[in-house]
């Protein structure tokens, strides 16, 4: 029966000739464009709504004008500030004596 099965469909992959696949209907040039295109607006459209997002969420970023630099900046020092919190804390619990899992100290 298995055998049945893999016969049928490799009489059915042999059916399919080569000028088939040339039959799907091609996209012009200005298609083409026109696709890239609002794949590009679509993408650009993501990455603003990103940094505007960001922009919310940082502190400090609030109000400024919303230059990607200027929030790629403050989000890389909200971050780093982030971090240093986070170690000190690591620190202050490890010093009271209270064991920290390994996974939380990376």
């Amino acid at each position: 029966m298995a055998h049945s099965a893999t016969s049928s469909g490799a009489s059915a992959s042999r059916s399919l000739s080569p000028d088939s696949a040339n039959r799907k209907t091609r996209l012009t040039e200005a298609e083409k464009r026109a696709n890239h295109l609002a794949s590009e607006k679509k993408r650009r459209e993501q990455i603003r709504q990103g940094f505007d997002r960001l922009s919310v969420i940082v502190p400090g970023l609030e109000g400024r004008a919303r230059s990607e630099g200027i929030v790629l900046r403050g989000t890389i020092e909200y971050i780093r500030k982030l971090l240093v919190e986070r170690r000190r804390m690591i620190e202050t619990l490890e010093a009271k004596g209270v064991a920290v899992d390994v996974h939380l100290k990376r």
